[in-house]
């Protein structure tokens, strides 16, 4: 073979391994365009099939807490007429106008409703509950329920619920996010928040710039929402005091033949003066034929 002959195959060669690398080259271009188009489609079908309120958190694995009560005691959605669910239905009435109707103009966050007592033991808990199923009944509103009391919690022991991290654990960062701590039931217009563990910063804690970032979200991120508070007694606890100044609505229980009258203006006086409150009457005695029980009274918007 002649140098000639040599050179040009050589040439020829080189033009080949040349056509099979651009081949290649424009080979990956194509995959590689085909995986971005992949990519840029799935994204919008992930993002849009996610609620506007729910984060990775808010989608884990955190229980969903099953709520089943006596019909008798607690406000229920049963078709059966029931005495309890009445009374709430009008306690709630008074609520629910303070919160959306024309004075939650002149409130602040009047969608936060705070339920305490003068002293322990009054039932604070037990009427917090009752108004917050009362109020999952609606149908347009949402409830969240708030068990504030960090000092002696009560709100998953009556529901006979496990208690898991609460609003002690987020204050304090052991949890990024406050959907960590707010657990879905099952009435799904109803949410809870546990009190977490006791602290003894937790004064301070609720004092917190955090706490009243909190206590804002909760107010004005959905317009239908009602907040409920299930604050410490008023009297001798500091921690009701910082709450008060969050909410925009004040429920005092009293219990009748037990709570003083001293007591219950002192526990007023402790109030933000600006708030709307009333008193739920809490086991009140009937005498109408013959009939002995327990009610329910709101007292009216301002006391």
């Amino acid at each position: 073979m002649s140098t000639i002959e040599k050179a040009l195959q050589r040439k020829k060669a080189e033009a080949a391994e040349k056509a099979r690398l651009e081949a290649s080259e424009k080979k990956l271009i194509e995959t590689e365009n085909k995986s971005s188009d992949v990519v840029e489609e799935a994204n919008p079908v992930e993002v849009s099939s996610v609620p506007e309120n729910t984060n990775n958190n808010d989608r884990d694995d955190k229980p969903i807490f099953n709520i089943e009560l006596d019909d008798e005691e607690f406000v229920s959605a049963s078709s059966k007429r029931t005495r309890i669910n009445e009374e709430f239905r009008a306690i709630k009435r008074k609520v629910l106008n303070n919160a959306f109707g024309p004075l939650s103009n002149t409130l602040n966050n009047p969608n936060i409703i705070m339920v305490t007592s003068a002293n322990p033991g009054e039932g604070k808990t037990y009427n917090a509950i009752n108004l917050a199923l009362s109020i999952a009944l609606e149908q347009d509103k949402t409830v969240l329920l708030v068990d504030a009391d960090v000092l002696r919690p009560n709100v998953m022991r009556t529901l006979q619920l496990e208690t898991p991290n609460g609003l002690m654990e987020y204050l304090l960062g052991e949890v990024n996010d406050v959907s960590e701590v707010m657990y879905h039931t099952s009435i799904d217009t109803l949410k809870i928040v546990p009190a977490g563990r006791s602290h003894h910063l937790s004064t301070e804690l609720l004092a917190s710039e955090k706490m009243l970032e909190t206590v804002q979200e909760f107010a004005q991120r959905y317009a239908d929402r009602v907040v409920i508070f299930d604050t410490p007694p008023l009297l001798g606890i500091n921690e009701t005091a910082v709450l008060a100044n969050l909410a925009g609505q004040a429920l005092v229980v009293v219990e009748e033949n037990r709570t003083k009258l001293a007591d219950i203006n002192t526990a007023i006086d402790s109030l933000n003066p600006d708030m709307a409150k009333g008193f739920i009457l809490n086991k009140a005695r009937r005498s109408k034929e013959g009939e002995k029980g327990y009610g329910y009274y709101y007292s009216g918007n301002n006391a």
